[in-house]
């Protein structure tokens, strides 16, 4: 059974973090790109949003972490996505997918699925998409009855399953991309493959703010900068899901709607203190 992430894990994470101070090179999805990069910078990040192929490569190559997230994804961003990871492995930066509406749609879910051969250090993602990318491992593989984009629950970038549905899909899905999978929702469940760990914080305000979630990718992505072992990657990813939910309910205490929240939120990020997250009581 999943256990809740002790605070303690998560107050390190973040100091750690904080005195790390990663660059991070977005390639996000158009619509949140000044959101993630709030987020990055209350939180105590330096982000950068390269996205000229002429550029990406280099880019990468020197940030502390990468971000790939596919919302809005057309050719000219695909080729700069491809070559920003391909020099992020290279150059063994840690590098993130938000996998957004994979199984929805076939464009981006073919490329998705090309990706996780570049073995990503951490996926992000909601319960259809991360079933759907499960299931697209599955067909790759050739089990049986596998289909990739049907019957799991995906209605665009939204989903229709819940977090704990997809949790044995996780586990599948870290076990064959190597990577550290969180599928988030009114819990979030964050695995290796074997550990899971469960943040059951945030508040359902954080829906109506648009790209809290690809925000949250980013925060993943940051807090893997400098995690290289497995289990300080599964501490990090999971640790980036408990801030981001402890400090949405923090702000929507103090918010009237989502106008409100969205300052609150970059507040609470900015305030948070790790000593203060390692006292608290769950």
């Amino acid at each position: 059974m999943p256990e809740i992430l002790p605070l303690s894990i998560a107050a390190d994470e973040l100091a750690r973090f904080r005195a790390s101070a990663p660059l991070v090179h977005l390639l996000t999805n158009e619509v949140v790109q000044e959101i993630s990069a709030n987020v990055l910078l209350a939180a105590g990040a330096s982000p950068a949003m390269i996205v000229a192929e002429e550029e990406v490569a280099a880019f990468a190559a020197h940030a502390g972490a990468l971000l790939i997230n596919v919302g809005t994804l057309y050719p000219a961003r695909l080729s700069a996505m491809r070559l920003a990871v391909a020099a992020a492995v290279q150059a063994d930066v840690p590098w993130t997918l938000d996998p957004v509406a994979v199984g929805a749609l076939a464009y981006r879910t073919q490329f998705c699925r090309e990706l996780l051969a570049s073995r990503p250090a951490a996926i992000r993602g909601n319960a259809s998409e991360i079933l759907a990318l499960a299931c697209e491992i599955d067909s790759a593989d050739g089990a049986d009855g596998a289909d990739g984009a049907d019957g799991v629950g995906g209605r665009g970038v939204d989903t229709l399953a819940r977090s704990e549905a997809a949790i044995d899909a996780a586990r599948q899905l870290a076990r064959t991309s190597g990577a550290i999978v969180a599928v988030t929702g009114q819990t979030d469940y964050i695995t290796d493959g074997e550990t899971v760990w469960a943040t059951p914080w945030g508040h359902p305000l954080m829906t109506r703010v648009v790209g809290t979630g690809c925000a949250l990718s980013a925060l993943v992505a940051a807090l893997t900068a400098g995690a290289h072992s497995r289990t300080s990657r599964l501490n990090a990813v999971a640790a980036a899901c408990a801030i981001a939910g402890l400090c949405g309910e923090w702000a929507a205490a103090e918010s009237d709607g989502p106008g409100s929240l969205k300052g609150a939120f970059l507040d609470a990020l900015y305030r948070l203190d790790p000593e203060a997250l390692r006292g608290r009581a769950i």
